[in-house]
């Protein structure tokens, strides 16, 4: 298991009795879950489950109808779709620069190294300069991972990250969430993959909105 750099307090994440409903349709019902740092949290199950709103409402982008989650620590969220508009004149270099910004302590040339890391370790940094509208959604999803790296992020929530990718990136991939959950961060993934549950550390599973494991 890893642990939280010295003088950074270990991030938590725990959802209790966790309901969400669509247009009065529930959702989620009375899901308990505490994502552990250190550790590579899968959680799987099938189409339709709530797999994906239940990642939304830990993550803070929906309110849970009942239930509380605590949150603690910078997070990093990577979906498969992304509520930015195609015409939006940034590059990937700069989506992964936003990582940065919070960090008020760290200088230019810190920044500027950190994203650079980042694209490394995600292997886009050939597409730097390339408009973010113009990638693929698997190298979006990538752009976002390293936008939580470049931000030290301390929790990551990931939906579905080996999707449209081939099998060096997913390899890459799941290395890095190894890395990242290493060094003390909460890592957590929905995904359908069978090579990342069996990799997994621990796997939750959701069936009609209900946790069964």
């Amino acid at each position: 298991m890893g642990h939280a750099p010295a003088g950074r307090a270990r991030p938590r994440l725990r959802g209790s009795g966790l309901g969400f409903a669509f247009d009065g349709a529930p959702v989620l019902h009375g899901v308990d879950i505490t994502l552990d740092p250190g550790v590579v949290t899968v959680i799987a199950g099938p189409n339709g489950a709530g797999k994906s709103t239940l990642l939304e409402v830990l993550a803070g982008v929906r309110r849970p109808t009942a239930g509380s989650v605590e949150r603690s620590g910078s997070l990093a969220l990577v979906v498969q779709r992304i509520a930015a508009p195609d015409a939006l004149p940034v590059t990937v270099r700069e989506v992964v620069a936003m990582g940065t910004w919070e960090r008020r302590s760290a200088s230019r040339a810190e920044a500027k190294r950190r994203v650079t890391e980042a694209l490394e370790r995600v292997a886009l940094h050939e597409l730097a300069d390339r408009p973010f509208a113009a990638l693929s959604g698997g190298q979006r999803q990538r752009v976002l991972l390293a936008q939580g790296i470049a931000r030290r992020a301390q929790i990551f929530l990931l939906d579905e990250p080996a999707s449209g990718l081939d099998a060096a990136s997913r390899e890459r991939t799941h290395a890095i969430l190894a890395a990242e959950a290493g060094r003390g961060a909460v890592v957590a993934c929905v995904t359908h993959d069978d090579d990342a549950i069996a990799r997994a550390d621990r796997v939750v599973r959701i069936e009609s909105g209900v946790r069964v494991a």
